[in-house]
Order: C-alpha cells, then sequence, then structure tokens
C-alpha cells in the first residue's frame, strides 16, 4: 500500500474566509460519502418493493458500495502519488456525483448494484483525503481542533442519514436519496479545486501491483457474491456457491502469498506479523462487522413487521448519535491518559447490554423502549473507534502507519459488508425455523385453527384472506423472535470479543491517537490520514 506523499503539509496554513470555504468544502464531501453509507439503510424496502425483489436481494445495494469501497482504499496512496491530492480527490466527487446520478436512474436492481459498485470505486480516496488536506489547511497547533471539525462531520452524517433518507422515501421517492448529492458534490468539487489548485502535491510514476490487485478483486468479489446469493441459491447446493467459495479460497491464499513476496504489495500483509496490529486490526474488524449487520436488521424489521413508515424508522435509529457527538471529543483527550483497552472493554460490554436489550423485543413493543438502546449504543460507539485504532496503530513506525491505516481500514469495511449479508442470511434461516415452531401447534389442533379461520370470515374476510391474514401474524413473530435471535448471540459474541483486546499491549502514550498538544500527533495525523480513513 503506497504512501501518500509528505509534502501535503507545506503550504501555508489557509486564513480567514478561505480557512472557512476550505473547511466547509472538504466537510461537505466527507458528509456526502458518510451519508451515502447510512442513508439507504431505512430506504432497503421501499428500494426493493419499487424495484421487484426481496428486501434480502434489496441489501446488496449496501454490501456492494462497501465491498467496492474497500477495494479502492489501498489504492489512494498509490493514486496520489500518481494524479496529486488536490486533482484526485476532486475527481473522486465528480465520479461521486455521477455515479449517485445513475444510481438513481437505475431501472433494475442489478443495474442499481452495478452503479453502487462504481460510487464505492470512486468513493474510496475521498475521506482520506479530505482529512489530509484539512490538516494542510490548519497551523500545526490548531491541528486537534481540524480533527475535531472532521470527525463531527463523520458523527452527524450518520444521524441524518436515516432521517433524511426516511422522510425523501416516504414523501418523495428513493432514487433522490442519491440525486441529493449531485448539488453538494458539485459545490464541493467547486470550492475546493477554487481554493487548493494552488496548493497540488508532487506526482511521481510508481508501480502498481497489478496482480495483487486483481487476486484482492476476485477473493473479496467471489466471496461477497457467494455470501450475498447464497441464500437465493440454496447454499452448496449449488454450483455457482461451490465454484465462487473455492474461487475465493484459492484466491485468497494467492493473494497471501503474493503480497508477501511483492516488492510493492497493495497490501502490506506483513503488518499482521505484529501483535498489537493483528488483535487490534481482528477486534475491530469483526466487532463492526457485527455492529453493521445489527444496524441493517433494525430497519427492516421495524418496517417489514412493525409498521413503521421509513421516516419513523429512521426517527428510531437517529438518535444514536447524541451521546457519540457529545462524548467523542472527551474520549480524543481521554485516550492519551486512559488504557484504551479498558475503554474498548467498555465499548464491547455496552454494545452487549445494547444487544440484549433489543434481544427482548417483541410485536408489541412501543417507540419509546425501542429509543432506549439506540441512544445507549451511542455511548458505545463513542468507545469504539479511537481506542481500538489507538491500539490497533502501536509500535508502528511512522512510515508504517499509512499502510496499517490503510490495512486496517479495509478489512473493518470489508466485515461491515459480510456482516450484512451474514445477519440478513440468518435471520432469514431462523425466521423459517420460528414459522415452523409457531405453525405446529395450529396443525396439531384444528380445532383451533378452523375456529379461527371461521373467526375471520365471519368479519368479512374470505377464507383465503383469512389464511394470508393468519400467516402474516406468525410471520410477523417468526422474524421478531429471529431478530431476538440474531440480537443475544452478538451480545455474546461482543462480549467474547473482549479477550481478543486484552491480547494486546497497552500503548505507549507517544502512540496514542492524534490530538491538539505535540507535533508527532500532529505528524502521525497526517500520516494516517493520508494512508485511510
Amino acid at each position: 500500500m503506497s504512501q501518500a506523499p509528505s509534502n501535503i503539509g507545506a503550504p501555508e496554513p489557509l486564513r480567514g474566509f478561505e480557512l472557512f470555504l476550505g473547511t466547509l468544502c472538504l466537510s461537505l464531501a466527507t458528509f456526502m460519502n458518510v451519508l451515502d453509507s447510512s442513508i439507504a439503510n431505512v430506504s432497503i424496502p421501499g428500494i426493493s418493493g419499487d424495484l421487484g425483489v426481496s428486501p434480502s436481494q434489496g441489501t446488496w445495494v449496501i454490501t456492494s458500495f462497501g465491498v467496492a469501497n474497500a477495494i479502492s482504499v489501498p489504492l489512494t496512496g498509490w493514486l496520489t502519488q500518481r494524479f496529486g491530492a488536490v486533482r484526485l480527490f476532486v475527481m473522486s466527487i465528480l465520479l461521486f456525483v455521477l455515479s449517485s446520478w445513475l444510481c438513481g436512474f437505475a431501472p433494475s436492481i442489478e443495474w442499481l448494484v452495478v452503479f453502487r459498485v462504481f460510487q464505492g470505486l470512486v468513493a474510496g480516496p475521498m475521506i482520506p483525503l479530505s482529512q489530509t488536506l484539512l490538516l494542510s489547511s490548519y497551523p500545526k497547533s490548531k491541528a486537534g481542533m481540524a480533527l475535531a471539525l472532521w470527525g463531527m462531520t463523520t458523527l452527524v452524517a450518520p444521524v441524518v442519514g436515516p432521517l433524511l433518507g426516511g422522510w425523501i422515501t416516504d414523501n418523495i421517492s428513493w432514487p433522490w436519496i442519491f440525486y441529493i448529492n449531485v448539488p453538494v458534490g458539485f459545490i464541493s468539487a467547486g470550492l475546493t479545486w477554487l481554493i487548493y489548485q494552488k496548493r497540488e502535491t508532487a506526482t511521481r510514476r510508481l508501480p502498481i501491483d497489478g496482480i495483487g490487485l486483481g487476486l484482492l478483486v476476485v477473493w473479496v468479489g467471489s466471496l461477497q457474491l457467494m455470501l450475498d446469493k447464497g441464500k437465493e441459491l440454496d447454499w452448496f447446493a449449488s454450483n455457482t456457491i461451490v465454484v465462487l467459495s473455492v474461487l475465493a479460497a484459492i484466491s485468497f491464499i494467492l493473494f497471501v502469498v503474493w503480497e508477501l513476496t511483492d516488492e510493492h504489495p497493495v497490501v502490506n500483509i506483513r503488518l499482521f506479523f505484529g501483535r498489537n496490529f493483528t488483535f487490534g486490526c481482528l477486534s475491530l474488524s469483526i466487532a463492526y462487522g457485527l455492529f453493521f449487520g445489527n444496524l441493517v436488521i433494525m430497519p427492516l424489521w421495524l418496517q417489514q413487521w412493525m409498521g413503521y413508515t421509513a421516516t419513523t424508522a429512521g426517527m428510531a435509529l437517529a438518535p444514536v448519535g447524541f451521546f457519540a457527538i457529545l462524548l467523542t471529543p472527551l474520549m480524543g483527550k481521554k485516550v492519551n491518559v486512559w488504557d484504551p483497552r479498558i475503554m474498548a472493554t467498555g465499548a464491547f460490554i455496552m454494545f452487549a447490554i445494547v444487544l440484549w436489550m433489543r434481544s427482548q423485543f417483541t410485536t408489541s413493543t412501543n417507540f419509546e423502549v425501542i429509543l432506549i438502546p439506540t441512544l445507549l449504543q451511542g455511548i458505545a460507539l463513542a468507545f469504539f473507534f479511537i481506542p481500538l485504532t489507538t491500539v490497533t496503530l502501536a509500535g508502528l513506525s511512522p512510515d508504517k502507519i499509512p499502510s496499517a491505516a490503510g490495512l486496517s481500514n479495509f478489512v473493518r469495511i470489508v466485515a461491515g459488508a459480510m456482516g450484512t449479508s451474514i445477519a440478513t442470511t440468518l435471520w432469514d434461516q431462523r425466521a423459517t425455523l420460528h414459522h415452523a415452531h409457531l405453525t405446529e401447534p395450529l396443525i396439531q389442533g384444528q380445532g383451533v385453527f378452523g375456529a379461527t379461520v371461521e373467526g375471520l370470515t365471519q368479519v368479512g374476510l374470505s377464507t383465503e384472506q383469512a389464511l394470508i391474514q393468519i400467516n402474516r401474524i406468525i410471520d410477523q413473530q417468526a422474524f421478531t423472535k429471529a431478530a431476538d435471535d440474531i440480537f443475544y448471540a452478538s451480545a455474546w459474541i461482543f462480549i467474547a470479543l473482549i479477550s481478543l483486546i486484552w491480547l494486546a499491549d497497552r500503548p505507549a502514550k507517544h502512540m496514542q491517537t492524534p490530538g491538539p498538544k505535540g507535533a508527532s500527533a500532529e505528524n502521525g495525523a497526517e500520516q494516517a490520514a493520508a494512508g485511510a480513513h
């Protein structure tokens, strides 16, 4: 994974109104990117219904973006040195606008997935470069403030995403969740070019690991496609799934061997030889996969089986950002004082409590009860990313931080996409099992079943309508119980993950997450930002 040029911080800091505009345009790009990863969650039922596919197929809209985004992240350093940071950032924004426009016009789920893959690929450099350019805009002494402003943008977007996505889906139509990127993207790209074109970084031609990149695309793509299509094709009873799994396994083995021996690897796998990086990256990625998978199930359950509109489902999910926004600045300061392993342990315990509370949901659970674990989840998020990133990057020399940050984020994003596929598949499977268990007493007690059907026909329903109504009630119970199973199992996995954190060593204080004081922290921030978001 190539390191971005270090001379990004060489120009003089921006001042006055120019600094304000620079911060605004970079924040807009970041906001647009992060918003797009969360805005679609509450719109999946609307998208799948409009395009004539099941909600589980609709989740491809989320997973395809995540996988493509993960694949493009390792290329950020190489692309930056090839085209320059400013030019690459502006190109990424404009291509993101184009892909968003195409997503809105998609006539089928297949075309929508294709355009989302395109969108994910071009989005890869946007977040790391926005952070890098922002750091270059402020004096070294104000690097902490710059990172705080950037961090607030990334926290506000997931709060606005469900609300905005739900309102647009209910009141306009789902394509507009993509169309809104067009004016935002044009404003951000125009302002960025106007302010930063004279601050372009030096470019040079470097070799790229084409074989490694090709193997990366094959194994990640095959694995994700296998997970997405598995339920539809009855898993390993299908030759297609068998071929995809074999292809994923073989290409992954070849990828690991090649990356360990190539002089310019696209992904520096040797970083996994380090104790902290290995256990920090694993705990962060597995936890993120669990979190994101459960995050996707919640709006699907609320809209499909609890009668929520997309807007009310968004309102039920948005409060997650309340405590996250309040506590994250505090975590950035205290991670230098407290043991980040203790902080991460607290996050995992809180995630487990939140998921256990959700595992008690029933079909009669009201909106207020659903909001409580959503609010508490914001506390877990505040203690999650900063401490675990600190543990993961601890002990690495400054020249390795960009590669380590990029690899860690690649694994995390892939884990999030795969967590979504696994969670939705298990949800459907558990719902089928619960449906069978719930219908068994009805089959055995024909008198009760017959009386129920007769009672419904007496209120004006036909026999067919009565059967459909009964099946709908059973499905509602089955999918609720299945969601509870996923939440309950995830809670225990979070508890088990705590052991991974404590296999890592406590980071030395000089390796903590970048803060407002100390030149080494600021330089570390620049290097990490250049590598990945």
